[in-house]
């Protein structure tokens, strides 16, 4: 529920999902991707797809129910996340997909280090340090 939040707060957020057809107690993936949110949570049907054992689903299913009976406002939004803050650029995760934007890492990526002597490396290490720790 906060990760779907995100699309509210964040430009460039957009939540997907995988359709899904249900019957009775079982699920298929329909291998379509459409736009939105998905409405509920399917971990357990896909851990019972990959195999994890029957005893373990059926404590999840009771671990689930108990979540979302005790962490759930009137409205069926989470209490947890019905009170975060606003997101701070600095709490931001770093992207998996780009390069990191770092004055450091623009250093260290024209770093010649065939040119670099150890007592050298050594004091562009300090220097990165100190820069790190007062934050400039």
């Amino acid at each position: 529920h906060e990760l779907t939040g995100l699309a509210s707060e964040l430009a460039g957020v957009a939540n997907l999902n995988v359709s899904v057809r249900e019957w009775q107690d079982d699920i298929a993936f329909l291998h379509k991707i459409v736009p939105g949110a998905a409405d509920k949570s399917y971990g357990i049907h896909v851990a019972r797809l990959a195999g994890v054992p029957q005893s373990v689903l059926e404590r999840s299913k009771q671990i689930l129910s108990q979540l979302e009976h005790e962490h759930l406002d009137g409205q069926g939004k989470p209490r947890i996340a019905a009170g975060r803050q606003s997101i701070r650029r600095g709490d931001l995760q770093l992207t998996l997909f780009g390069p990191a934007d770092h004055p450091i890492l623009d250093v260290l990526r024209d770093l010649d280090l065939e040119a670099l002597t150890p007592e050298g490396l050594r004091n562009q290490l300090a220097q990165w340090q100190r820069e790190l720790r007062t934050g400039k």
